[in-house]
């Protein structure tokens, strides 16, 4: 449910493109990397994974299952809460870890927050936390890595700019932009595989920045 509005719904705010690299796929099993940047980024990578065919299990913020309706589509997808700095926060990659071996795609945030930054300027992934190289190490799922870049058009900044983003979204129509890297297998100590996931997102994002430079008056990276 929660990817089909996303995909529904997204066209009416914006213009979004999809591009993936030759070897990308998406094996049962997998973790999908994304990078984080806006409130908006989530619908935008779901909309551009459901163009895909692709319709995972998200890992995101436990306080999203008290909104109304959200929550009743994050409940009915089986998606995973994450409660941070809770004694109830191991339990995300233990249904992670359960998802993945039924063969069902998690897609998580590794950056654990959204940027402090105000304005809508791109900017390269912030610094990984470890629950991805754990969740890998646990599991040994390979890494789909996605880079997203134009959801800080929609919405970014404090509330009031927020909110004047989503109302004057639908008149700007700004370009989205998603790219699919390789998936890879991380590998080493949880620093490393931390290391080299973030690379990878990283690298997919500099493929987004890149074909949204093409359009003028579009975001580029600062």
């Amino acid at each position: 449910m929660l990817s089909r509005l996303a995909a529904a719904l997204l066209p009416a705010f914006g213009h979004l493109s999809v591009t993936a690299d030759y070897a990308a796929r998406f094996a049962p099993g997998s973790v999908i990397a994304a990078n984080h940047t806006s409130l908006a980024d989530p619908a935008v990578v779901l909309a551009a994974l459901h163009r895909l065919g692709v319709r995972p299990v998200v890992m995101a913020a436990a306080g999203l299952w008290r909104v109304p309706l959200l929550g009743r589509a994050l409940r009915g997808g089986e998606h995973i809460p994450v409660h941070r700095g809770d004694p109830r926060a191991p339990q995300a990659l233990d249904l992670a870890a359960a998802a993945l071996a039924q063969g069902r795609l998690v897609l998580l945030y590794a950056e654990g927050g959204l940027p402090r930054r105000t304005g809508s300027v791109e900017a390269p992934p912030e610094a990984f936390r470890s629950g991805l190289a754990r969740l890998v190490e646990r599991t040994g799922a390979p890494v789909v890595p996605v880079g997203q870049a134009g959801a800080r058009r929609l919405v970014s900044g404090g509330a009031a700019k927020q909110l004047a983003g989503a109302v004057t979204a639908p008149v700007r129509r700004p370009r989205l932009h998603v790219h699919v890297g390789a998936p890879i297998a991380p590998a080493g100590d949880c620093a490393a595989r931390t290391a080299q996931a973030h690379g990878a997102v990283t690298a997919a994002w500099r493929s987004v920045v890149g074909h949204l430079a093409e359009w003028p008056g579009e975001p580029h990276a600062s």
